[in-house]
């Protein structure tokens, strides 16, 4: 069949279970095929059975196959072959990988992934040397430069494996998509490393130390407090809130002490939403959408825990009273907190403890478990790990197993 292709033509083509082709009228030598199934592609035809698939419709424009089928033809009709076949030159109306990541990648993993910002940073700062070439020009060599390039620079192998798993992703969804018929990175190797990864958790001084630090940090801000209105009350102003007659004197120290004792990531605990607590059931819980795993968990509060965020609640402001819908820990203006770095830095500097990530106390609170004799498989739940070999990093913690294990044989 031969007709003049348009774009509402090629929505259109019907499916009829049995494969079958439309030539265009407009371009000799380009046609469509449409699967028993419903794919359609560009295919472009030179010769006595010379034929080539350019790409599928929707991945490639109409514009773009004909303009790719004009040039097989034009060097078919010089070369007496297309150059594409006898050089292997590469189709130009494949999107550059910059162009591939920004109009089909990132839009597609934002609606995905909540948690897209650090995947989007690493994409547009870690491979600029190949940032302008065609999906099917990048090499697996070309990528192993980069790489190597990560691990002069001081990049660990774990941190060069993580860069490397974003542009993975994308090149998997190339593939998916059409745009590719293998990824380059399929024969490229992830760096070995150690499994067990970085655990890091609070010796029993350093813990009474934080927490020394964060009463310390309670009575310092409620002691300025109590300095300025007695500034104010001398020339007689408005006096600020007392901070004598509430719990916590800001966000922090409730923060640090759910966090200890829930082992929520930090991301988590910036979502959580007073909507999330029963505090009669004495639980709270991690809804999937604002989880690494999608998962949602529901973790028991302990003792500490639940006094904490009964305390928190009483102090609420009256503007958030009215919405279970607001942050446990709001921002400015009630909005999404974004980060407690600075806060968080200072307290570990007050308290002497060296090394410690806010994400380190997620360590601490797996690590306290499992040594205190709670399995595995609870300790996984607890935490949402996707993954029992995320959790088995602690396994040499519990007491005496290995000990015991052996003094069987």
């Amino acid at each position: 069949m031969k007709e003049k292709l348009t774009p509402r033509r090629l929505n259109s083509l019907p499916v009829t279970g049995k494969e079958y082709e439309i030539h265009h009228s407009a371009v000799p030598g380009l046609f469509v095929r449409v699967t028993a199934a419903g794919a359609k592609s560009f295919v472009v035809t030179w010769g006595r059975g010379r034929k080539k698939a350019l790409g599928r419709v929707g991945n490639m424009t109409l514009a773009q196959a004909e303009e790719e089928a004009l040039q097989y033809l034009t060097e078919a009709r010089k070369h007496g072959e297309p150059l594409a076949v006898t050089q292997g030159r590469k189709g130009s109306a494949t999107p550059t990988l910059r162009d591939f990541i920004d109009n089909n990648y990132l839009p597609w993993f934002r609606a995905q992934h909540s948690s897209h910002k650090k995947t989007t940073n690493t994409l547009s700062t870690s491979f600029e040397p190949i940032m302008d070439k065609r999906l099917v020009e990048i090499t697996g060599r070309d990528v192993e430069q980069i790489r190597t390039s990560w691990l002069i620079g001081g990049n660990k192998p774990s941190t060069a494996n993580r860069k490397l798993g974003s542009l993975r992703g994308v090149l998997s969804r190339a593939v998916d998509w059409g745009y590719l018929e293998i990824s380059p990175l399929s024969k490229v190797k992830t760096l070995k490393t150690d499994s067990n990864g970085r655990i890091r958790y609070l010796s029993k001084d350093e813990t009474k130390a934080l927490r020394e630090a964060l009463d310390a940090r309670e009575e310092g801000m409620r002691a300025k407090r109590d300095s300025a209105n007695k500034w104010r009350t001398k020339r007689k102003r408005e006096l600020l809130a007392d901070l004598r007659l509430i719990t916590f004197t800001d966000h922090l120290k409730p923060m640090v002490i759910l966090s200890l004792n829930t082992g929520l990531r930090r991301g988590e605990l910036f979502n959580l939403r007073w909507l999330d607590m029963n505090l009669e059931s004495k639980t709270l819980t991690v809804a999937g959408e604002g989880s690494k795993s999608t998962n949602t968990r529901h973790i028991p509060l302990n003792a500490e825990a639940l006094a904490t965020l009964l305390s928190w609640n009483e102090q609420r402001s009256p503007e958030s009273l009215g919405s279970n819908g607001s942050y446990v820990f709001p921002g400015t203006d009630g909005r999404r907190m974004t980060d407690v770095k600075t806060a968080w830095l200072e307290l570990l500097e007050s308290a002497g403890v060296r090394n410690f990530r806010w994400h380190d106390m997620r360590h601490d609170f797996a690590s306290r478990l499992v040594m205190a004799g709670v399995p595995l498989n609870t300790v996984r739940d607890l935490m949402g790990h996707s993954d029992i070999k995320m959790t088995l990093r602690y396994a040499h913690l519990a007491p005496e197993s290995k000990a015991a294990a052996v003094e069987l044989i």
